[in-house]
């Protein structure tokens, strides 16, 4: 028992670490699409000073740590962001992995999905715009992964003859994922054009939309009602919050979606058991 709580405390330092890396790596992709760079190629570099940054300046929380927060070529103030983006995700991970009691292929689906939510949620930030790049990435993700955990039920299922029940339990879990996020998408498509007509102005953006779409194929349906009207709880908190009457919905999508993969499942399993 010793053994096996050592093994899990393992993996969760394990996930902390990928954790910080990815979410580094998300900071700087977000970063150079908001400002119209390369996201692909090319060096890290100094905000202000454009000064290519080495290994040692990139190292997820401790080099904004050791540097107190400052540029080590220029000495001007790094934005605490990135070093809380970091922390955040290796964090993200970790939760991840202690909520996940499904296969490990569904784990490594949920923290892909978890690294498009952050860069929607940085770029949306900065632009009002949810770039389709991720929308289409996050999809496709949610492809692979299924065809993944698909390959791996037909190979344990080969030799006991399950292989064909498998399957098909596999498709229509995809089904119907499918058609609940048509489901969700198409009702908020319905009721945006209809605030739209009565406002005289655009009540959401079609990234929202998209959005919303590619987080319900990982969720369902039930998780995915849940995150929605999360997430416009969440919308409203950051309205009052911020005190600015418009702003993007893209994170508080992103919030709502998370809390859906580590929490939604528990509470639409207690919301479901009154009914």
């Amino acid at each position: 028992m010793h053994i096996e709580l050592a093994f899990k405390i393992y993996q969760a330092v394990l996930l902390f670490i990928f954790g910080t890396i990815f979410g580094s790596f998300i900071n700087c992709q977000a970063y150079r699409i908001v400002h119209q760079e390369k996201w692909w190629t090319g060096r890290s570099h100094c905000a202000t000073c454009n000064h290519p940054l080495n290994g040692l300046d990139l190292i997820p929380i401790l080099s904004y740590l050791f540097l107190h927060g400052k540029c080590r070529y220029c000495g001007e103030k790094i934005s605490p962001r990135y070093m809380l983006t970091e922390l955040w995700m290796g964090i993200a991970f970790v939760g991840l992995f202690l909520s996940n009691s499904n296969t490990n292929m569904e784990l490594l689906r949920d923290l892909g999905l978890t690294c498009v939510l952050l860069g929607i949620s940085l770029v949306d930030w900065e632009t009002m715009e949810i770039p389709d790049g991720y929308i289409l990435f996050g999809i496709f993700w949610w492809l692979l992964t299924n065809t993944g955990k698909l390959g791996i039920e037909w190979w344990a299922m080969d030799r006991k003859g399950g292989m064909r029940a498998a399957s098909v339990y596999i498709l229509k879990t995809m089904g119907k994922s499918f058609l609940a996020a048509i489901a969700i998408a198409g009702i908020i498509l319905l009721l945006s054009l209809v605030m739209d007509r009565i406002l005289g102005k655009e009540s959401m953006g079609g990234g929202d939309i998209k959005m919303l779409f590619m987080t319900t194929l990982y969720l369902g349906i039930w998780n995915g009602l849940f995150a929605l009207i999360l997430s416009c709880v969440i919308g409203l908190l950051f309205i009052a919050f911020c005190k600015q009457k418009k702003i993007p919905f893209g994170p508080s999508i992103a919030i709502a979606t998370y809390l859906g993969l580590t929490i939604g499942p528990f509470f639409t399993r207690w919301y479901l058991s009154m009914l």
